[in-house]
């Protein structure tokens, strides 16, 4: 009975651990986009996407509302977006999108993650070609047809478009991804999570034991506090 406490326990801490990672990085999602563009969700495109996604996290409202006002502030941090790019164990590709506000401490850890797991940081381009960049989006599939909406959404960039677990899914192209929030939007579609992602243009094989010493390195870098996003191309 105790173990299997124990091991709930766990489970309700990582659950937490997680959740709170999430937020810290909305966080400062929030606090890029108002920088960019305002504090007005309205004016500014890239802070109502954040907000959406921070919805779709179940990000209590008055946490949102209480970055956006340090968001403003004049002692808020400046974070810097960067993207490293280097290489896991057994040839797997690695890109770590980035928000810091000390770039020299974060380059630093970013290294120290990829030399402790027997990977190599990179410079850049070393591995960006081997990825392209794609906006993704997730919506709700209750009463919409799939069919109608790939018809619909073809001219505004769609490049493929599926059903899943009750969700429908859909990458556009990186350049249409304005475009494509916007057409949702006007058609009323309630957006569950957008980002800009980056998809692997062909993915590496490797073994179980491969991928679980492949794994550490990339659940070292998620956890670091600078890092926003991982993207790699095992397979």
């Amino acid at each position: 009975m105790g173990r299997i406490f124990e091991k709930r326990k766990h489970k309700m801490f990582a659950r937490y651990a997680k959740m709170a990672k999430a937020f810290t990085r909305i966080g400062k999602e929030i606090a890029i986009a108002v920088r960019q563009g305002g504090p007005d969700p309205h004016y500014n495109p890239k802070l109502r996407q954040v907000i959406q996604n921070a919805k779709g996290l179940n990000m209590p409202k008055d946490r949102v509302d209480a970055a956006i006002k340090r968001a403003t502030s004049k002692d808020m941090k400046d974070y810097e977006e960067i993207t490293y790019e280097g290489y896991a164990p057994f040839g797997v590709a690695i890109m770590v999108e980035c928000a810091t506000d000390n770039s020299t401490r974060t380059v630093a850890n970013i290294r120290m993650h990829f030399n402790r797991e027997e990977g190599s940081l990179g410079t850049s381009g070393s591995v960006g070609f081997m990825f392209e960049r794609r906006g993704l989006f997730k919506f709700s599939a209750e009463g919409k047809n799939i069919e109608d909406l790939e018809l619909e959404l073809i001219d505004f960039g769609l490049i493929e478009i599926w059903e899943e677990d009750g969700f429908i899914y859909l990458y556009c192209n990186f350049e249409d991804f304005g475009a494509m929030t916007k057409v949702l939007e006007d058609r009323s579609i309630e957006i569950i999570n957008s980002e800009l992602t980056r998809v692997p243009l062909t993915l590496t094989e490797v073994t179980e034991e491969q991928e679980h010493k492949i794994q550490v390195l990339i659940d070292r870098l998620e956890d670091d506090e600078d890092v926003q996003s991982v993207f790699h191309n095992m397979k």
